[in-house]
């Protein structure tokens, strides 16, 4: 069976699914080095193509596949989905499903109902918050783009407001059936260097016992409410030791990339058992420490050099040789282990570090 894996960025999951010897063929933005050399790989940024979840289509139109998988971004078109799926089999949510659990006056009631805690939320349109912090958040949000702090301007369309929660940003992962769920991790995010930009994550995340209880619950209850299929996340605030949820994303979540480190499982494997009306075993655990992945963010128009060894060093969405990448754009991915949290997170900043310094001689250089 031939699986198209579609998105803004795919390489993670084409990467779990090669592990798990799938026939993989893969349509994103990027295109990157490594991504090159695990599967068949179709990519925007080398047709001088903008990204957009309809250019991803496009492209995917001329394609033969037997089964689609998407990444990040299509949660957030439900009708593009429905066209992926008259390729193939869709391995994943449908349009029905993200059409509710992605919408904040759905979401949020349904879990406030079940005793769960949610931040207040605004829609456009509806009387302006006169207290508290606020953040205003695109409908169509992904990886932090776009979310900032609320100034009191009134609200434009697609946009709502969500009250600002104090705490530890964390995120959880689940594989779900339709029914049951299981929880396979939990990690810290890790912001990028501007705004709310995502920029990594640390797993696991240091919490109470209770807190991953009411996680566990809170997987099950939007399983059940919104009939979730394959791998799914959502975003929450630990506040004492109560996760509040703020987004969930019902589709590969950059997090489980860890999950798969730490464990030794395929998250792609588990994606595809819960599609199949399946909820897995749990996978084995992890064993101690910590594991951490951060996206490294160019801080100035950067060339890049000959990064064909970044690979072996374990550096992953590798730009090509020569690349040039603007300002605030990522350059690569990075990864760490260490014996506890503060180590883990100083070895990523090692690694960041590493990084950018190679880049800046090579930008220094004549």
């Amino acid at each position: 069976m031939r699986i198209l894996i579609a998105g803004l960025t795919t390489r993670a999951m084409a990467e779990s699914a090669r592990r798990a010897g799938r026939d993989v063929l893969t349509v994103d933005y990027f295109g990157d080095l490594d991504q090159k050399r695990l599967c068949e790989n179709l990519s925007l940024r080398e047709r001088g193509i903008a990204y957009s979840s309809k250019a991803i289509v496009r492209v995917v139109r001329a394609l033969a596949y037997d089964a689609v998988v998407y990444c990040g971004g299509f949660e957030n078109h439900p009708g593009l989905v429905a066209e992926l799926a008259r390729g193939g089999a869709l391995l994943g949510n449908g349009p029905e499903a993200l059409r509710r659990v992605r919408n904040p006056r759905a979401l949020f009631p349904a879990l406030a109902a079940q005793g769960f805690a949610v931040p207040r939320s605004v829609a456009c349109g509806e009387p302006p918050p006169d207290d508290g912090a606020w953040l205003l958040k695109p409908l169509r949000s992904g990886g932090g783009q776009g979310i900032r702090v609320w100034d009191g301007r009134p609200l434009s369309p697609g946009h709502f407001l969500q009250e600002y929660v104090d705490g530890v940003p964390a995120s959880a992962v689940f594989v779900a059936d339709g029914e049951r769920s299981l929880v396979i991790g939990w990690s810290e995010q890790v912001r990028g260097p501007r705004g709310f930009l995502y920029g990594g994550n640390i797993l696991p995340l240091d919490a109470p016992q209770v807190a991953f209880a009411e996680v566990r619950a809170i997987a099950e209850c939007l399983t059940r409410e919104f009939a979730l299929r394959g791998l799914n996340g959502f975003d929450f605030v630990l506040s004492g030791a109560r996760p509040i949820v703020v987004e969930v994303n019902p589709r590969y979540c950059a997090s489980m990339e860890l999950v798969e480190r730490a464990a030794g499982v395929s998250v792609f494997e588990l994606h595809l058992a819960g599609c199949r009306g399946a909820v897995p075993a749990a996978p084995a655990a992890p064993g101690s420490g910590y594991w951490g992945k951060a996206i490294v963010y160019a801080r100035e128009v950067t060339r890049v050099g000959d990064t064909r060894r970044w690979i072996e060093r374990g550096v992953r969405d590798v730009p090509h040789p020569d690349d040039t990448i603007g300002p605030g754009e990522p350059i690569c991915t990075v990864f760490a282990w260490g014996p506890s949290r503060t180590a883990c997170v100083e070895r990523l900043r090692v690694e960041e570090e590493t990084i950018l310094s190679e880049v800046s001689r090579e930008l220094a250089s004549p």
